[in-house]
């Protein structure tokens, strides 16, 4: 039995008990009690809920996305059910690299990150330099705008940066105060500086 079964299983032994000492204080008052539909409604919105029984998911969904972030998926959720509540792919995805590096059937678990591939992040021209990677120091603004977390200012923040010296590391952009920590951590497995 999965840990799935075991949360709905008790969930329903839970129902079950809830309706069943609805049923014997009902009896209980006597035979002038006239339990009334709204009585019943009470008794049915006390029963725990999906995200009450602990039957929720929270998965982190990043990348070629509309709408990159957190998102609560039901407890059986897929990949392909994560990039759907994301907003679904964004004009910058790249679909032969997510077609290959994503089982959109996959099952997710609870704290899970999607990392939906972007265009320019797995090519092999200018701005990966042949890894995979986009390069810091190389790659157009749109690139940059690309990655999760980087919007247009902070992609000028980087093209200025570079302008007076290129990154030498990629723990330099947070120390020359061109991104946060959280910024660089959004990112650090899909960039190089060169």
């Amino acid at each position: 039995m999965t840990i799935g079964d075991r949360i709905a299983a008790a969930a329903l032994a839970c129902a079950v008990a809830t309706i069943a000492l609805g049923g014997w204080l009902l009896l209980a008052s006597g035979p002038a009690a006239d339990p009334s539909s709204d009585q019943l409604l009470d008794l049915f919105s006390q029963l725990p809920s999906a995200s009450q029984s602990g039957t929720a998911v929270v998965v982190d969904v990043e990348g070629g996305v509309l709408h990159p972030g957190i998102v609560e998926l039901d407890t059986g959720a897929r990949a392909a059910d994560a990039i759907a509540a994301a907003g679904g792919y964004s004009p910058a995805v790249d679909l032969l690299a997510a077609a290959a590096q994503i089982n959109l059937a996959a099952v997710l678990r609870d704290g899970q990150q999607v990392l939906v591939p972007i265009l320019g992040a797995s090519s092999g021209g200018g701005a990966s330099g042949g890894s995979g990677l986009v390069d810091l120091n190389h790659a157009s603004s749109d690139e940059l705008d690309a990655l999760p977390g980087i919007g247009p200012v902070t992609a000028q923040k980087i093209v200025a940066g570079r302008s007076e010296q290129p990154f030498g590391t990629l723990d330099e952009l947070v120390e020359r105060k061109v991104l946060t920590s959280a910024q660089l951590e959004k990112i650090r497995d899909l960039v190089t500086v060169s």
